[in-house]
This record gives C-alpha cells, sequence and structure tokens, in this order.
C-alpha cells in the first residue's frame, strides 16, 4: 500500500521561534504555535515542531545525525545569505564540492540549500 506524506515533526526547544523560521525559509504558513507544539504547511503537507526541553542537536559532521531536509532554490548564495540572516548558520564543513550548502537551523537541525536542477 502506497502512503501518503501529510506531515513530519521535528523535535525542538522551542516550537513556535522554529516554525516562524521554516515558515519564512519556505513560504509557508503558520497554522498553529503554542509553548509545546507549532505546525507550518502549504495546505497538503506540514511540519511540526514538538518541545523536547533538554533536546541537544548533534555535532556536525557526525554519525548521530538523524535527518536533514534538502531544499531547492534558484540561486544558493542569496538563500544562505537570507537564512544566515533568519538565524541559521553556515557550518565549516562542506560536503558535495560546493554543490549545496549545508546549514544548521537556529535549533541546530541540518538542512542543505542545492541550485536548481540545470537542464
Amino acid at each position: 500500500m502506497t502512503a501518503t506524506l501529510i506531515a513530519f515533526t521535528i523535535d525542538c526547544s522551542e516550537p513556535a521561534k522554529l516554525a516562524d523560521f521554516y515558515a519564512k525559509v519556505l513560504g509557508w504558513e503558520v497554522t498553529y504555535a503554542e509553548e509545546e507544539y507549532a505546525a507550518i504547511g502549504d495546505g497538503k503537507t506540514s511540519i511540526y515542531f514538538g518541545r523536547v526541553a533538554d533536546r541537544k542537536p548533534v555535532e556536525w559532521p557526525s554519525p548521530d545525525k538523524q535527518f536533514h531536509i534538502d531544499l531547492r532554490v534558484p540561486d544558493v548564495e542569496r538563500a544562505v545569505q537570507e537564512y544566515i540572516d533568519l538565524g541559521a548558520t553556515r557550518p565549516d564543513f562542506q560536503p558535495g564540492e560546493g554543490k549545496w550548502v549545508v546549514m544548521q537551523d537556529p535549533q541546530g537541525h541540518l538542512f542543505c540549500v542545492c541550485p536548481e536542477r540545470s537542464a
């Protein structure tokens, strides 16, 4: 049976703040926000943020990494700067030989900023 992804949840210490960050990055709407739980969505898919007060981000690079999100943008360096302005960081370790940029959101979760596909 084939499933349809409706949402995934990211553990963090400040759900509303992280929801606001990703809403701005993705251009999605914050659909719910409180101290313990927040959500964003595009009308089809949602990302939920659940509060885990003592959550500690993993080091990068590390085999402890459990997931990361890949985001496609038309201008990688411009997007990277905008995300830094929103509170993300750009770690020193950058695999991929410049094909994408690894970043950490304000709570330390990894995400990659990828260029549009070439024809």
